[in-house]
């Protein structure tokens, strides 16, 4: 079905929601034709689209054809390893620099996120809108750039660690740790809290890929 129309130099944003939220996976095949029908833009921003994501290694070469890339298990591994520690400096400069403004907003995002413990679908989105306010609650811009890159990749993963069983409500609980240290002005406890929460969330991928493989 084709979506409303959107303007022209959206068609890279749409195409990355598109594979974050799931419509596209993983080994999935991109079609310019196909996407210009969805979205209601012409090829040409598509095309520039594409290229871009295939820059970013979002995309990769099948052939002829471009594919959703997929990371391995190394590559996860190493993602993670670079995520937890911007995470943590942004929690730690989230406690330096964020207004009181800021953190209220991230105190109404933790309460409003329990409602969501158990669609995973709606705690991802929350989630990442969650972490999001903690980057630019950093105020430090060139962070916030490493940290979307690093998030744009994270929807190479098929499904997210907060389909696990029980996983919302703890990572809920995390969130609220990593809060209520922003807001005591702690650095060291908000750096602290908001890495442990990636090795949970890692260590959680990790037993989700052990499982599937099993199948």
């Amino acid at each position: 079905m084709t979506q409303s129309r959107q303007p022209q130099t959206d068609a890279y944003s749409l195409i990355l929601e598109a594979i974050d939220v799931g419509v596209y996976k993983p080994g999935d095949r991109l079609v310019e034709s196909e996407l210009a029908e969805r979205f209601g833009v012409s090829r040409t921003p598509i095309r520039e689209a594409l290229q871009r994501l295939e820059t970013q290694s979002l995309l990769e070469r099948d052939g002829r054809s471009l594919i959703v890339a997929s990371l391995d298990h190394n590559q996860m591994a190493e993602l993670y390893v670079v995520r937890r520690e911007l995470e943590g400096l942004a929690a730690r400069l989230a406690a330096r620099h964020a207004t009181e403004e800021e953190i209220k907003v991230l105190q109404d995002m933790v309460a409003a996120d329990d409602a969501l413990v158990d669609d995973p679908v709606a705690l991802s989105r929350a989630n990442r809108r969650f972490h999001e306010q903690i980057h630019l609650a950093s105020h430090n811009r060139y962070l916030v750039q490493q940290l979307d890159l690093v998030h744009r990749t994270m929807a190479l993963m098929a499904t997210t660690s907060l389909a696990a069983h029980g996983r919302g409500e703890i990572a809920q609980n995390e969130h609220k740790a990593i809060v209520d240290a922003i807001a005591a002005r702690d650095e060291e406890a908000a750096a602290r809290a908001l890495k442990e929460h990636i090795s949970v969330a890692f260590m959680t991928r990790l037993k989700q890929d052990a499982i599937r493989r099993e199948k």
